[in-house]
């Protein structure tokens, strides 16, 4: 039995052993992308204060919603879709316009810093080669399957290296490392060690890598172990009144300002992280938002345009725990909770997947002579 678990521990790692190195560099190269693309090029995705050319500080705050949305209007024929915000306000705003590019604007001046297609930035390319190997057919993504595979596979491989080292007796006193050992032993032991303490860890920033792609399945797995179902918000649209109606169709008479002030108060201590327009007659003004107890912004508050007034919000924080747990999963695959140090730490956690096919290789390529 152990002989043949072994063996399908081996073959498994080597029918997905370029992809599972894939998903590790890729992955590796996401946790800082946006501050390598930030550091890179400062100009498109930095701002300062133009008059003392210090950096831009809370105190001085950006320009309103409308003013954004006159002055892209007067540059782009476009319409807007959504504009995105960031914390720091120190970091451009981004906006994504209907023709699916996308501008880096100074959220100060409402200065064009840069007009970009996604997968023409370091953080888009990398994502591109992270998810879908680069390749796209049109809106499509042939190969998009693979990683998530590769990512099941990881998973099965975590729970079958597991099995392997926790049969034996002795099992505590084979997690040390004998580094005057020969190679093989060395690495033998190295592969062992940093498998049993990275197992739960290695293998729910896997799994939460699956829920991108197989999103039912992993759902239903969320909802069976929290013993809840998945909260999500409804589709609002505008309701039907004579005043709403009259002006339906002149988006020059919208109240952006109003309608975004109205959205926010509905909840009132969250941060805005995304503003998203109308697209259509029937289409609210939407407010993306992250209470300050939420990992990433899930909550949200949608107000009529026309006529500035709140509709409705959804509240995510205090949502059903398997919607806690679910919206969790995009900050804890990309280590973006608690503080910095969990990065460094995710760092090192995503470049052993790279390690352990390298190093199970080569106890196989010396086992065999």
């Amino acid at each position: 039995m152990k002989t043949w678990l072994r063996r399908l521990h081996l073959i498994l790692a080597l029918v997905s052993a370029i992809f599972l190195v894939n998903l590790s560099v890729t992955g590796t190269l996401l946790v800082f992308a946006k501050d390598i693309q930030a550091w890179w090029n400062p100009h498109t995705w930095t701002v300062e204060n133009t008059s003392t050319k210090t950096a831009i500080n809370k105190s001085n705050p950006p320009i309103s919603t409308s003013e954004i949305v006159e002055k892209l209007n007067l540059r782009f024929a476009s319409p807007i879709q959504f504009i995105e915000r960031n914390e720091s306000p120190n970091k451009a705003w981004q906006v994504r316009l209907a023709d699916k590019s996308y501008v880096s604007i100074n959220q100060y001046t409402g200065e064009v810093l840069l007009q970009y297609q996604y997968q023409e930035t370091f953080y888009g390319f990398v994502m591109g080669w992270h998810r879908w190997l680069l390749y796209t057919d049109k809106d499509e993504h042939p190969l998009g399957l693979l990683p998530p595979l590769a990512s099941l596979i990881l998973c099965i491989e975590l729970i079958l290296g597991f099995y392997l080292w926790v049969r034996p007796k002795n099992r505590l006193k084979r997690l040390k490392v004998k580094w005057n050992a020969k190679n093989k032993v060395r690495f033998m032991q190295l592969h062992n060690v940093l498998g049993v303490y990275s197992l739960i860890p290695l293998f729910l920033i896997a799994f939460t890598g699956l829920a991108f792609y197989f999103k039912d399945a992993t759902q239903q797995v969320v909802e069976t172990l929290t013993l809840s179902d998945i909260q999500t918000p409804e589709n609002i649209t505008i309701p039907t009144t004579s005043k709403a109606e009259m002006l339906k169709h002149i988006p020059e008479n919208y109240q952006l300002d109003k309608a975004v002030a109205s959205a926010k108060a509905a909840l009132n201590d969250a941060f805005i992280y995304r503003v998203y327009l109308p697209q259509s007659s029937t289409d609210p003004i939407k407010l993306r938002m992250r209470r300050p107890t939420e990992s990433h912004a899930y909550s949200y508050s949608w107000s009529n345009p026309f006529t500035g007034d709140n509709i409705d919000s959804f509240d995510a924080s205090q949502a059903s725990l398997a919607t806690q747990v679910w919206n969790f999963k995009y900050s804890f695959h990309i280590g973006n909770f608690i503080a910095l140090p969990v990065k460094f730490l995710w760092l090192f956690l995503g470049l052993l997947p790279t390690f352990f096919v390298v190093s199970g290789v080569y106890i196989f390529i010396k086992r065999r002579r």
